[in-house]
């Protein structure tokens, strides 16, 4: 798997933006969203329990993310046809403010080394990425496990900050300073 300090990989997936099927697919890469930090999270299948729960609660928090110049991406191995399918029959799922990435081909989570070695889907796993396209930071929970989206804000806060940061660091308090 991929970790702190290599580089994300390059891709060039469908995103889904809304749930009309008319606008509802774009073309997405890298370079999409240049100069801003990334938050790129997989989760394992589409039409499941953990996983709406996870996506739901980034998309209520997404103007957070907003507020630090970050791009939510979401990511599985399930088609946009899916995706889109998801969207419009989950009510928390309807209106997402960010593109949810089909990986069908399994190339980017292949690249990013988070291929679920039992299931062949994409790993629970959570990336934060830099404006110059390097991973700052990987979390991966188990397929059973959800995450929590607000600790993901609190770490993407402190790396914001370019400083030293203590254990449960909260935006707002002091960093470390070396004398």
């Amino acid at each position: 798997m991929l970790s702190v300090g290599a580089k994300f990989p390059a891709f060039n997936l469908k995103g889904v933006v809304s749930n009309d099927i008319n606008n509802a697919f774009v073309d997405l890469n890298e370079k999409s969203y240049a100069g801003k930090w990334l938050v790129v999270f997989a989760w394992p299948k589409d039409f499941t329990f953990v996983c709406p729960t996870e996506i739901a609660e980034f998309g209520k928090l997404n103007s957070e993310f907003n507020d630090r110049d970050t791009q939510v991406l979401g990511l599985s191995t399930d088609s946009e046809f899916v995706h889109l399918a998801w969207r419009q029959h989950k009510e928390e799922l309807n209106s997402l403010p960010f593109p949810m990435l089909a990986d069908i081909k399994r190339e980017l989570s292949d690249a990013l080394g988070i291929l679920d070695p039992v299931e062949g889907v994409a790993q629970r796993a959570t990336f934060i990425v830099d404006p110059e396209g390097i991973i700052r930071f990987v979390m991966v929970t188990d397929l059973s496990v959800g995450r929590n989206v607000k600790e993901v804000i609190r770490v993407l806060d402190a790396l914001q900050t370019d400083e030293l940061c203590p254990c449960n660091w909260q935006k707002g308090q002091d960093t470390i300073k070396v004398a």
